[in-house]
C-alpha cells in the first residue's frame, strides 16, 4: 500500500470514528432520558431531543438516515416526537466533488473510463444517502444517469446497524407495545441488498417486465456495459418532481391520473408477481407533463411468498364482509401469532383505516378532511391497545407492505387526488389465485437470476 493509499485508507477510519461517536452520542443521550423518565419519573423532552437526534442524522450520508426515513412511516414504531422530525429528513445530501467522483469511475471502469461516454456531467444531477446520479451521454447518443455509491458503504451499513440495533433496544426498554426484533431484520436485510447495484439492474429489468404493457409507466433500461456492483447506469427518464407538477398543474383529471398510475406501478407487481417497490420516496419517481410516470430507484424491493399476498387479500374479504375467522386467518399467514378477540380489534382498528378507501364503491379522497392527524389518532388508539395487551412483534413482511400503503396515501393526499380506489383495486384482485401467482413469480424471477422467497 502507498502512502497515499494508507493516508486515505487512515482518513476513512478517522471519518467513521467521528460518524459512530456522533451518532452514539444522539443514541446515548436518546437512551439516557428514556431511562430517567422511565426510572425515576423524570420529564423527557422528547420534542427538543429528537430535533437534536434529526439534525444528527439528517447530515449523514448513510442508511441510518434511510432506516430513520422507513420507521418514522410506521406507525408507532418510534414516539410521535421522534417520528415527526425524522419524517422530515431529506435524501438530497450534499453530494461529493469532481475529485471524488473521478476516482470512482476510475475504479469501476477503468483508466479510459471518459472515452465509454459523449460526455459526463461534473456536477451530481442528485444526491441520496447511499450514492449520487450524473448525467452522461453514450456515444449512441441516448441520455443517461449514472448512479455512483459513495465510497466505503458496506462498514457504514454495518455499523449503522449496529447503532440501530441499540436505538431499538433503548426504545424497547421504554414502550413495549410493539417489539421490534423483526423490524430490526427486516430493515438490515433490505439495506444490505440495497448496496448490490448488480441486484438493482436486476430489479430494473423485472418491473420493466412486469410494467412492459403498462403506458402511464416508464422504467429505465440498464447498461451492463457501463455497469458494476458499485455504478448502476441506466437510461435518463426526463420528469418533473412530485412537488413541483402539483405546483404546475391545477387540472383536476391529470392529477388523478398521475394517482391511478402511481397506484398501479406499486400494486400491479404486488398482486400480479408478489413483488412491491418498497421505498414510496418523493425522489424515487418523477410526473410527465402527460401524466405517466418514471420509476427511477430499485435498490428497496421486496419480494412476498404468494401466501402472504393472498393473506393480504384475505384480510380485505374478512373486513369486507365481517368474518373474524377469515380475518384471523389472514394475520396468521402473515406471521402474527397467540391472537385473542382483543389483540384482533386492535389489529383491525389499524386494518380499517388502511382498507377504508378501498371499501367504498365510489370515487373519493384517499382520506377524509382531516388526513394525517386522523390516522395519527387512529395509530394513538392501537399503540395504547397494544401496550395494554402486552405489545406485539410485528412480522418482517409486514414492514415494507405498510411503509408503501402509507407512503403511497401521502402522495394520493398531496395530488388532492378522487378516485375510486374500490374498483382499481377489484381490477387487480377479482381474478386473483395464488397458484397462479406463484407460477408468475418463478417465471419471472428465474428470467432475471433472482431467488424465490423461502
Amino acid at each position: 500500500m502507498s502512502d497515499s493509499d494508507f493516508g486515505s485508507e487512515e482518513s476513512r477510519l478517522s471519518h467513521r470514528v467521528r460518524r459512530y461517536a456522533r451518532v452514539g452520542a444522539s443514541v446515548g443521550g436518546l437512551a439516557a432520558q428514556l431511562v430517567g423518565a422511565r426510572l425515576f419519573g423524570l420529564d423527557l423532552d422528547q420534542g427538543r431531543h429528537s430535533a437534536e437526534l434529526k439534525a444528527a442524522l439528517g447530515g449523514l450520508k448513510g442508511p441510518l438516515m434511510k432506516a430513520a426515513q422507513i420507521l418514522a412511516t410506521i406507525p408507532d414504531a418510534l414516539p410521535p416526537e421522534y417520528a415527526e422530525e425524522l419524517r422530515q429528513l431529506q435524501s438530497n445530501a450534499p453530494p461529493m466533488g469532481w475529485p471524488f467522483v473521478r476516482r470512482r469511475m476510475r475504479g469501476e471502469l477503468g483508466p479510459d473510463w471518459r472515452n465509454r461516454f459523449e460526455s459526463f456531467a461534473h456536477e451530481a444531477a442528485a444526491a441520496a444517502s447511499l450514492g449520487q446520479v450524473h448525467r452522461a451521454v453514450a456515444p449512441d447518443g441516448r441520455d443517461l444517469a449514472c448512479k455512483l455509491q459513495y465510497p466505503d458503504m458496506l462498514s457504514t451499513v454495518e455499523a449503522d446497524l449496529r447503532q440501530l440495533k441499540l436505538a431499538f433496544a433503548v426504545y424497547r426498554r421504554y414502550d413495549q407495545a410493539i417489539d421490534p426484533g423483526e423490524i430490526y431484520k427486516e430493515l438490515a436485510e433490505r439495506l444490505r441488498e440495497e448496496l448490490d447495484y448488480d441486484r438493482e439492474a436486476r430489479h430494473i429489468g423485472l418491473f420493466r417486465a412486469m410494467l412492459a404493457k403498462e403506458s402511464g409507466i416508464h422504467v429505465p433500461e440498464t447498461l451492463a456495459e457501463l455497469s458494476t456492483e458499485r455504478l448502476l447506469t441506466m437510461t435518463w427518464l426526463d420528469g418533473a418532481p412530485l412537488l413541483d407538477f402539483i405546483a404546475a398543474t391545477a387540472d383536476v383529471n391529470l392529477r388523478n391520473r398521475v394517482a391511478t398510475n402511481m397506484f398501479r406501478a406499486w400494486y400491479l407487481p404486488f398482486y400480479g408477481t408478489g413483488v412491491i417497490h418498497g421505498d414510496p420516496h418523493l425522489g424515487n419517481y418523477t410526473v410527465r407533463a402527460d401524466g405517466a410516470i418514471n420509476l427511477l430507484d430499485f435498490g428497496c424491493i421486496r419480494v412476498f411468498r404468494p401466501k402472504f399476498v393472498k393473506g393480504v387479500i384475505d384480510l380485505y374479504r374478512a373486513l369486507e364482509r365481517g368474518d373474524e375467522a377469515l380475518a384471523v386467518s389472514a394475520y396468521a399467514s402473515w406471521g402474527f401469532k397467540n391472537l385473542d378477540r382483543e389483540l384482533l380489534d386492535a389489529l383491525n382498528l389499524w386494518a380499517k383505516f388502511l382498507y377504508a378507501p378501498l371499501l367504498e364503491d365510489k370515487a373519493q379522497p384517499i382520506m377524509d378532511s382531516e388526513g394525517g392527524l386522523y390516522g395519527a389518532r387512529v395509530a394513538h388508539q392501537v399503540h395504547v391497545e397494544l401496550r395494554r395487551l402486552g405489545g406485539i412483534k410485528p412480522p418482517r413482511e409486514f414492514v415494507l407492505m405498510d411503509r408503501a400503503a402509507i407512503g403511497l396515501g401521502s402522495v394520493f393526499l398531496h395530488l388532492k387526488a378522487e378516485i375510486n380506489w374500490h374498483r382499481m383495486f377489484h381490477d387487480l384482485i377479482d381474478d386473483f389465485d395464488a397458484e397462479a401467482l406463484a407460477r408468475r413469480q418463478a417465471k419471472a424471477l428465474e428470467a432475471v437470476g433472482l431467488d424465490a422467497p423461502e
